[in-house]
């Protein structure tokens, strides 16, 4: 493990998907170090699977949109620690398709993982019911699973929690769900923060509200790595509920000024009704299952800029 306050998880059979992402990739390959790690995907850059490779892992193609109750055959099911963080997005605006892959390919996952230690599903603060943008949400705040920037995403991250969380019980398998903020750092493409930064070296404007400014919950690479064996620890049935973002409130506003004042290159922030919405979390759940984060945001900020655009610093 890159870091933290408990002793690295060690001699364990681990399954992650999505583990050419920004989330999962990076724990993959800690805790590949002194486990047996497995990524499923389907792995359209065989750059990235012998990247994997090389870390130890062993590579299994899956694809989630597999509609055959095969798709898992030959896949072994002895495995003690499983983090699910692929997903079909529904970029497409398939409501029906959203949910139909999303839920049923995890409820056949845990079925094939019923054995394991515990299940690690990786939801979404954006199903959260919208309320004031300086709202801290905590895990009793309604939810609606509606987006405007994306809305096939949530309602798809919704219908799947559902299906998790009736898994856990019928198969007696210990699950966390944590509804993940803004995850970003070096790996990848780095997380919104660069993706915000990508649009202020083209140029491109960026949405942000007609009043006050959206709030998140940054969570840094070495954060997330750290906290993945605590969200096992805490696996339960019925499934432990969690918000999983960083400690510190951020404005996005304030987020991109901060990348003005690190690359001196300038931001394009055009008042909108429809912005990419965030929330910022209440962390005290999450604090009291994983201990502290270590990375406080200006800094991780920085770390991310010199890790993908060190070019663009001017300090």
């Amino acid at each position: 493990m890159t870091s933290g306050t408990a002793s690295p998880l060690r001699g364990a059979k681990i399954l992650i998907t999505g583990g050419t992402g920004q989330v999962a990739r990076p724990v993959a390959e800690a805790l590949a170090e002194h486990n047996d790690v497995w990524c499923l995907g389907r792995f359209g850059d065989p750059a990235v699977e012998r990247a994997l490779g090389r870390h130890g892992i062993t590579t299994w193609r899956w694809d989630m949109a597999d509609a055959s109750p095969h798709a898992l055959k030959g896949l072994p099911e002895d495995f003690t620690h499983v983090l699910h963080a692929a997903v079909r997005r529904g970029e497409d605006g398939d409501f029906n398709a959203t949910a139909e892959i999303n839920a049923v390919s995890t409820g056949r996952l845990m079925n094939h993982c019923r054995t394991a230690e515990a299940f690690l599903y990786v939801s979404t603060g954006a199903l959260y019911k919208r309320q004031t943008l300086d709202h801290r949400y905590t895990e009793d705040d309604p939810v609606d699973g509606a987006a405007d920037w994306l809305p096939a995403y949530p309602m798809g991250k919704l219908a799947t929690e559902g299906a998790v969380r009736a898994l856990a019980r019928l198969l007696d398998l210990p699950t966390t769900i944590a509804r993940l903020n803004i995850a970003y750092g070096p790996g990848s493409y780095g997380g919104v923060p660069m993706l915000y930064f990508r649009q202020m070296l083209s140029g491109a404007p960026i949405a942000v509200p007609l009043e006050g400014q959206n709030w998140c919950s940054l969570l840094y690479t070495d954060d997330l790595v750290d906290q993945v064996p605590h969200l096992w620890r805490a696996a339960s049935v019925p499934a432990t509920l969690v918000n999983w973002g960083g400690d510190e409130s951020v404005g996005v506003t304030d987020c991109v000024r901060h990348i003005e004042a690190l690359t001196g290159v300038r931001a394009r922030l055009v008042p909108s009704e429809v912005t990419r919405e965030t929330y910022q979390f209440d962390p005290a759940l999450r604090r009291r299952l994983t201990g502290p984060c270590r990375v406080g945001w200006r800094d991780g900020i920085e770390r991310t800029l010199r890790a993908l655009h060190s070019e663009h610093l001017s300090v």
